[in-house]
C-alpha cells in the first residue's frame, strides 16, 4: 500500500508539530507520524516554565497537546506510526511506516528528537519527574537552593553540574571513574567550584525517598577490597550521561556525526540530501531545548515550502 504525499513529517515533539504548523498555513497539506512517544521527550516533563508564552508554566504533555492542537486545526493529518525503512536514494522519497505501509515523499521532515541515556536502575522510572532528571537547564531552577546530583564525567557533566551550582545549594558530581574525561576547561570550573563535590570511582545503586527522591545509595570503589557503601542525601538527580539521537533508520542516506546526530548546512535545516531536513534534538547536539526545537521546525517547514515551490511541485 502506498501514499503519495507533498510533505511528509517524522517524529512529533516541538520540532515537528511546529512543522506541521507552518507546513500546514502554507497549504503543504502535511502528514506527520508522531513515532513512539507521541510529543516527544516533553511528555515525561511535570512543569515547562521556561516556554514564552506560558508565564504561569505548564505541563509538558498540556505543552505537546496545545502544539498538536494547533497543526490540526490548520489541517495537519496526524497519524500514529513509526518510520521502520527508508530509501532517500532518489525522489520520491520512500518511507515505510510500522514495517507494512509506504509514503512516496516529494520532501522529508525529519523530527525524531533524542533520547537521553539513563543507568537503567528501575529508581530512574519511579521518580521520573518528581527528582529525576536528564536536563538541568529544564529543570534545574526547581532546585534553587537544595542538594542535588549528576551522575557523568565528560563535558555535558561538568557542564549540567556547574549549571545548577549557580542555582543549588550543593552539588554532587558522581563520577564512575577515577578521573573526569571533560576537557580541561570543564574540569578546572568543576574542581575550583566550592559548591561542586565530586566523589570519583562512585556508582549509583538506587534512589530513596517517600514519592520524591530524597538521597541515593552508592557505592565506592566497586570490587575492591575497600569497596564502601555511601549515602548521600539529595533532592534532585541529574543524568548527564549523554543522549542518542533516533536517527538509525536514515543512516544509510543521511549525513550523521560519530554520534548519531543529522549534520545540517550550518544556520540551516539542510541535510545532505535535497528535499530531506532536519529539525530539533536529532539534529542538536548543543541546545536541545524546546524552544530551539520548535525555532528549528520553522526554519524546516519555510524550507520545504521554499524548496516545492522552486520544483514546482
Amino acid at each position: 500500500m502506498t501514499e503519495k504525499v507533498r510533505c511528509l513529517i517524522i517524529g512529533s515533539g516541538p520540532a515537528g508539530y511546529t512543522a506541521a504548523i507552518y507546513a500546514s498555513r502554507a497549504n503543504l497539506s502535511p502528514v506527520l507520524y508522531e513515532g513512539m512517544q507521541p510529543g516527544g521527550q516533553l511528555t515525561t516533563t511535570n512543569e515547562v516554565e521556561n516556554f514564552p508564552g506560558y508565564p504561569e508554566g505548564i505541563t509538558g504533555p498540556e505543552l505537546m497537546e496545545d502544539l498538536k492542537k494547533q497543526a490540526e486545526r490548520f489541517g495537519a493529518d496526524i497519524r500514529f506510526g513509526m518510520a521502520t525503512a527508508t530509501d532517500l536514494s532518489a525522489a520520491p522519497y520512500k518511507v515505510t511506516i510500522d514495517g507494512e505501509k509506504v509514503i512516496e515523499a516529494e520532501t522529508i521532515i525529519i523530527s525524531t528528537g533524542a533520547t537521553a541515556k539513563y543507568l537503567g536502575l528501575p529508581d530512574e522510572q519511579k521518580y521520573a519527574g518528581s527528582g529525576v532528571s536528564a536536563c538541568a537547564t529544564c529543570d534545574g531552577f526547581f532546585y534553587r537552593k537544595r542538594k542535588v546530583a549528576v551522575v557523568g564525567g565528560g563535558d555535558t557533566a561538568c557542564e549540567e553540574a556547574t549549571y545548577l551550582a549557580g542555582l543549588a545549594d550543593k552539588v554532587f558530581l558522581i563520577v564512575r571513574k577515577p578521573f573526569l574525561r571533560a576537557s580541561k576547561i570543564m574540569q578546572e570550573r568543576v574542581l575550583t567550584n566550592p559548591k561542586i563535590e565530586v566523589l570519583f570511582e562512585h556508582e549509583t545503586l538506587g534512589l530513596t525517598g517517600n514519592m520524591v527522591v530524597e538521597g541515593a545509595d552508592l557505592v565506592k570503589r566497586r570490587g575492591q577490597t575497600d569497596e564502601e557503601k555511601v549515602h548521600i542525601a539529595i533532592d534532585g538527580f541529574f543524568l548527564a550521561i549523554g543522549h542518542k539521537p533516533n536517527s538509525d533508520v536514515f543512516k544509510p542516506w543521511i549525513e550523521t556525526d560519530e554520534v548519531g546526530y543529522i549534520k545540517t548546512v550550518p544556520g540551516t535545516p539542510q541535510t545532505n540530501i535535497p528535499g530531506v531536513f532536519a529539525a530539533g534534538d536529532v539534529a542538536d547536539p548543543h541546545y536541545r531545548q524546546a524552544i530551539t526545537a520548535a525555532g528549528s521546525g520553522c526554519q524546516a517547514a519555510i524550507e520545504v515550502e521554499r524548496y516545492l515551490s522552486e520544483k514546482s511541485l
